[in-house]
């Protein structure tokens, strides 16, 4: 088994500092807090040209061939030395908004990555998205780490348009069944995503990732991530819109979720969830690292085996120690523990993660509140106070 330790004999090239100071401030920046973890990106660029790719928010839609923004050690060390880094407890993602981590060019990169935290004893959750080819030696790399808790999530939508989804789904399908086949170390997860109304949730759809399903530790399902410039990005190439506005988070109507619980109640299906750390923490037989069972209409799905597990570990903070905390952070006006939540306000989202992770509960912004049974989606598709849907 050939486990790279170094970086990779032809290496991407890595950017001058002229070229990525001309990149969006948010895409030079490698890392980001994201919800599923803190998120590193030292490799931009990617061919694979899904329509609704988060690249449209970075301005680097076509940039198609990958490129390093740093070598793979300054991106471990700016990693474990970022502020919001917690040894053996922030959950890490590797190359998600930029590029997709198994394409052949990048994946001795995230190999090397994987490699030096793995090193350094850490047993933090890693999470790795890919639609992409993933083949038996791939696996037997994944399952080398002895200390990290690793996922590999593969994205399968089943979007039978190639304007809006050129790669063929049946290539993440297989990659699925055969991370699925060798797994020892490593946990893979369904993600099956993006779902849109009438693209790509018929009955057939339904049932091919039911049939998937038997084939993940775990599957997540979600909807679309819509922002202005994806809807550009429609507009202009003719693209049929899935809606007819966009927003800030990810659009999952009502409707298209009761047909999916409808069909996920009938026949053999694996274990679904609505979170993504919900998912992976089930995967790896831990309670989710995100404190989702606050929001106790989230787990009317949840294996009774996890419910019991999130119920163990899920401890209301003391509001002393949160606004403490809170404060520190930036955080303005009334800091609030509820039961399903702590409230804050003027902190944005890394900060909010931050506490998040820490306290293993839900932190919300009070601004933006998260709505009864629409667990932190957009109010697209869902009935408003008068009883009536959004478009």
């Amino acid at each position: 088994m050939n486990v790279p330790t170094a970086a990779p004999r032809r290496a991407l090239p890595i950017l001058s500092a002229e070229k990525i100071g001309g990149l969006k401030p948010e895409l030079a920046d490698v890392i980001e807090y994201r919800k599923s973890g803190l998120s590193l990106n030292w490799i931009v660029g990617c061919p694979l040209e899904c329509g609704y790719c988060v690249r449209h928010l970075f301005d680097n839609f076509e940039m198609k061939v990958p490129r390093r923004l740093m070598s793979d050690e300054e991106a471990v060390t700016r990693l474990v030395g970022h502020p919001y880094f917690r040894a053996h407890r922030t959950p890490i993602q590797l190359l998600n908004r930029a590029t997709d981590p198994m394409l052949p060019i990048v994946k001795p990169h995230v190999f090397n990555v994987l490699r030096r935290l793995d090193e350094q004893g850490l047993t933090n959750h890693v999470l790795i998205i890919t639609r992409w080819r993933v083949n038996p030696e791939d696996c037997a790399v994944l399952n080398s780490f002895k200390h990290l808790r690793l996922t590999v999530l593969v994205t399968h939508s089943n979007i039978a348009n190639p304007a809006i989804e050129p790669v063929d789904s049946t290539i993440a399908a297989q990659s699925l069944r055969t991370l699925y086949e060798h797994a020892e170390r490593y946990r893979t997860v369904l993600y099956w995503r993006p779902i849109v109304p009438g693209l790509n949730d018929s009955d057939t759809d339904i049932e091919q990732a039911r049939e998937l399903s038997q084939h993940a530790h775990a599957t997540v399902f979600t909807g679309l991530f819509f922002r202005e410039e994806i809807a550009s990005y429609y507009e202009a190439h003719g693209l049929p819109m899935p809606y007819g506005e966009t927003a800030r988070r990810k659009i999952m109507p009502e409707a298209a979720e009761e047909r999916i619980l409808a069909a996920f109640q009938q026949g053999s299906w694996g274990a679904l969830f609505r979170k993504t750390s919900c998912g992976v923490a089930y995967a790896h037989g831990e309670a989710d690292y995100n404190g989702h069972y606050g929001v106790r209409e989230l787990c009317d799905i949840c294996p009774e085996e996890q419910i019991a597990r999130c119920h163990a570990a899920w401890v209301k903070p003391e509001l002393t120690a949160v606004t403490q905390e809170a404060r520190v952070l930036g955080a303005t006006g009334e800091v609030e523990v509820n039961d399903r939540a702590i409230v804050v306000e003027g902190l944005d989202e890394p900060p909010r993660y931050y506490l998040q992770h820490g306290f293993g509960y839900q932190c919300h912004d009070r601004a933006k509140p998260h709505h009864h049974r629409q667990h932190g989606r957009a109010p697209i598709g869902w009935k408003a106070g008068n009883g009536t849907r959004s478009a």
